[in-house]
C-alpha cells in the first residue's frame, strides 16, 4: 500500500524543476509516490519530467492537454493519488532531505485529519522561517476553534497547501479538492473548508519545505487579469461561511480578511496593467457591496483609519453596468 502521495504541479519551471526533483529523490521511499502533473508547459519542463518519470523512484507523470492552473492541476493529482496520506509541493519549491518520512510519521502518530507544518521562505538569497500561527504543537485540536479570533492571524490565514499532510478520509469526504479554475488564492476557500468541516488537526514543529518567493513566472509577481481571481476565491469563503451553523461567529473573520486582501492589492495597484487596475477597483467595490453590510461595518471599524477610509470610499464608488467577479 502507498503510504504517502506527493502531488507536484509543474508549469514552465524548467529553471527550478531539477532542484525540486532532486529534493524528491532525497525523500524517496518504496511506499511513497510522486505524482508529477505537467500543466501543459511550453518550455523545457516536459523533457525534464519525462526523464524524472524514468529515474525518480515512485514517479507518476500526468500531462494536461490544456493549462488549467494550479487548483486544477492539484485536483488531477488528488484524483490519481493512492496514498493513505497526501501532501503537496509546487514545482519551483524544494524539500529538505528526509522531510517526507518525518511528515508521514507525524500525521500517523497523531491520527488526526491533517497536520500543518512551518516552512522556510526563500527570496533570492534571503531565508526566513514562517511558523503556523498556533501556539500548541503536537496536540490534536478542533479545526473550527483555530479560525478565530477575527482580529489576529490564525490558522486559516496560513493557507499554504504544501505546509502539511492530509488523511485520505478528507478526499473521501470531499474536503480536499480545490475549486477548479481558480488561478490565484486557490488555497483560501480550501483552508477555510478544512477548518470548518474536518474533525481534527495539529500543528507540528517540522521544518523542511523551502518556498521560493519572487519567481518571475509566479502569479504573485504578475499583474495580469488572473490576479483578480482572489475575488472569486474570497466570495466563495464568505458565501460558504455564511451558510455555516456558526456564521455569526465566523463571518467577521472572513469579511475582515477579505477587506485586508482587497486593501493589500489596492496598495500595490501600480504593478497591475492599467486595464486590470481599473477592473480591480470596480470588482473590489462590488465585492464590498456584496458582503453582509453590518459585518462589513464592524470589520471596517476594527481596522486602522487609513485602510478603513480607503475601503469606505471604494464601497461608495458607483457600480458600472455589468460589474461582476
Amino acid at each position: 500500500m502507498v503510504k504517502l502521495s506527493v502531488i507536484v504541479p509543474f508549469y514552465n519551471v524548467q529553471q527550478y524543476a531539477p532542484d525540486t526533483l532532486r529534493s524528491l529523490r532525497a525523500n524517496a521511499r518504496e511506499d511513497f509516490e510522486f505524482i508529477l502533473v505537467d500543466d501543459c508547459s511550453r518550455d523545457g519542463t516536459p523533457d525534464i519530467l519525462a526523464r524524472a518519470e524514468r529515474e525518480l523512484p515512485g514517479a507518476v507523470l500526468v500531462r494536461h492537454e490544456q493549462n488549467g492552473g494550479l487548483a486544477t492541476a492539484r485536483n488531477t493529482g488528488i484524483d490519481r493519488a493512492r496514498g493513505e496520506y497526501l501532501t503537496f509541493l509546487d514545482g519551483d519549491d524544494w524539500l529538505a532531505p528526509g522531510y517526507l518520512p518525518r511528515l508521514a510519521a507525524a500525521i500517523e502518530e497523531l491520527g488526526c485529519d491533517f497536520v500543518r507544518t512551518d516552512h522556510v521562505q526563500c527570496t533570492a538569497r534571503a531565508r526566513a522561517v514562517h511558523r503556523v500561527p498556533i501556539g500548541r504543537r503536537g496536540v490534536v485540536l478542533d479545526p473550527r476553534e483555530a479560525i478565530l479570533p477575527a482580529d489576529r492571524s490564525t490558522s486559516v490565514d496560513y493557507a499554504y497547501a504544501w505546509a502539511g499532510a492530509y488523511h485520505r478520509r478528507l478526499v473521501d469526504r470531499g474536503l480536499l479538492h480545490f475549486t477548479d479554475g481558480l488561478r490565484t488564492a486557490e488555497d483560501r476557500p480550501w483552508i477555510w473548508k478544512l477548518h470548518r468541516e474536518a474533525e481534527s488537526f495539529a500543528a507540528v514543529s517540522l521544518l523542511g519545505v523551502f518556498y521560493r518567493r519572487g519567481v518571475a513566472s509566479s502569479l504573485t509577481q504578475i499583474g495580469d487579469i488572473r490576479q483578480l481571481d482572489f475575488i472569486r476565491a474570497f466570495d466563495q469563503v464568505v458565501t460558504e461561511t455564511a451558510g455555516d451553523p456558526d456564521a455569526d461567529a465566523l463571518l467577521p473573520k472572513a469579511v475582515r480578511t477579505y477587506c485586508a486582501i482587497i486593501s493589500h492589492h489596492l496598495g500595490s495597484i501600480e504593478r497591475f496593467e492599467p486595464a486590470v487596475a481599473k477592473k480591480l477597483k470596480s470588482l473590489s467595490a462590488a465585492a464590498l457591496r456584496r458582503m453582509p453590510q453590518d459585518v462589513l461595518d464592524d470589520a471596517l471599524d476594527s481596522m486602522d483609519l487609513l485602510r478603513a477610509t480607503k475601503l469606505r470610499r471604494l464601497r461608495r464608488r458607483p457600480a458600472p453596468a455589468g460589474a461582476a467577479a
